[in-house]
C-alpha cells in the first residue's frame, strides 16, 4: 500500500469492519477530488453536500456521496470524460475501483456515475487483514455515488478550500450559508409523510451548533425550484422557520435515529432528538 494511502487510513484508523470500509471510501473521496482538482473541474464546478461539509468544516458523521454543482446551467454539461481520470489517479494509489456512468431512467438534470470497487480486495490491499476478509462477501462492493447538477437554483456562493492529502490541492465549494440553504432545502422537501433521513437532521444539529447563518435567497430558489408548495422568492426567515416549526411535527424521529446511527460514533448524541428539540434549534435559525 502507498505511504501517503497508509497515512490517510491511519488518520482514520477504526477496527470493525464498517469503520474500515468508510476509511477505505474517505481516501477514495479524497483521491477523486485530487483528480478532480487536477484535470480543472472546480473551474466551473463546485463541491456540496454531506461529504463537503465532512471534509471541509469537520461534520462528525460519515457521508458517502459525493455532490458536486455547475456553478452556472449548463444543459450540455457530460460526465463522461471525467471519468477515466479519476480511475488512473485511484491506480496510481494502489486502488483497484472502476468510474462507471448511471444511465437515467427518468428525465433529469442531474448526472451521476458510480466508483466501485472490490470490498474484500480492498480489505486486503489497505489492512492485510484476511480474517477479516474473510467474513465479507466476495461479491461485495464499495460504492461511492458521485452526481452533479447542471441545472443548479441560482445565489450560490463559493469559496476555495485547500487539502494536504493525498498531496495538495484545492477545491471549489459553496460557501457555508449557501450549503446549509441546501440542507434546510433537503429537511424541508427530501420526505414522504413523516419519513426523513436522520442524517439531515443530524447536519442541522451541525450548522445550528456553529451558528451559521442560511443564504436565505439560494433557498428561496431551491424551494421554487423542486416545486415545494408555498415556494415563492421573498419568503422571510420567519416564514422559513414556520415551515420548518410544522415540519418538525411530522417527523418519525425513531426512523431518523435508525437512519444515522450507522455513520456516526457516538449514538447517544441522538437521545434527546424529538420534536420539542428541534423546534427549539429552529428558533436561533438566522439569514445573512
Amino acid at each position: 500500500m502507498n505511504n501517503i494511502i497508509s497515512e490517510m487510513l491511519k488518520n482514520n484508523d477504526r477496527l470493525t469492519i464498517n469503520n474500515r470500509k468508510n476509511s477505505i471510501k474517505e481516501a477514495v473521496q479524497e483521491i477523486v477530488l485530487c483528480a478532480l482538482s487536477k484535470s480543472g473541474f472546480f473551474s466551473s464546478a463546485a463541491f456540496y453536500g454531506g461529504s463537503a461539509l465532512r471534509i471541509f468544516h469537520g461534520l462528525e458523521r460519515f457521508s458517502e456521496d459525493l455532490d458536486f454543482s455547475l456553478e452556472a446551467p449548463d444543459p450540455e454539461f457530460v460526465l463522461d470524460p471525467w471519468l477515466p481520470a479519476l480511475e488512473q489517479e485511484l491506480i496510481s494509489y494502489g486502488f483497484k475501483f472502476k468510474a462507471e456512468r448511471k444511465n437515467k431512467t427518468h428525465d433529469s438534470a442531474i448526472q451521476s456515475a458510480f466508483i466501485k470497487g472490490n470490498t474484500r480486495e480492498h480489505i486486503l490491499i489497505c489492512y492485510t487483514d484476511k480474517q477479516m476478509a474473510s467474513a465479507i462477501a466476495g461479491s461485495e462492493l464499495i460504492k461511492i455515488k458521485f452526481e452533479v447538477d447542471t441545472m443548479p437554483p441560482p445565489f450560490a456562493r463559493f469559496e476555495n478550500k485547500f487539502r494536504l492529502l493525498p498531496i495538495p490541492y484545492a477545491v471549489r465549494l459553496y460557501d457555508e450559508p449557501s450549503l446549509f440553504a441546501g440542507k434546510l432545502h433537503a429537511v424541508i422537501c427530501r420526505a414522504w409523510k413523516n419519513r426523513i433521513k436522520g442524517r439531515d437532521l443530524f447536519d442541522f444539529v451541525f450548522y445550528i451548533s456553529r451558528r451559521t447563518r442560511v443564504n436565505l435567497k439560494h433557498l428561496n430558489a431551491r424551494l421554487t425550484d423542486s416545486g415545494f408548495e408555498g415556494a415563492r422568492d421573498d419568503l422571510s426567515i420567519d416564514d422559513i422557520k414556520q415551515i420548518l416549526l410544522n415540519r418538525f411535527e411530522t417527523i418519525d424521529y425513531d426512523m431518523a435515529k435508525t437512519d444515522v446511527r450507522p455513520f456516526i460514533t457516538n449514538p447517544a448524541s441522538l437521545d434527546v432528538w424529538c420534536k420539542e428539540f428541534f423546534q427549539a434549534l429552529t428558533a436561533s435559525l438566522t439569514a445573512e
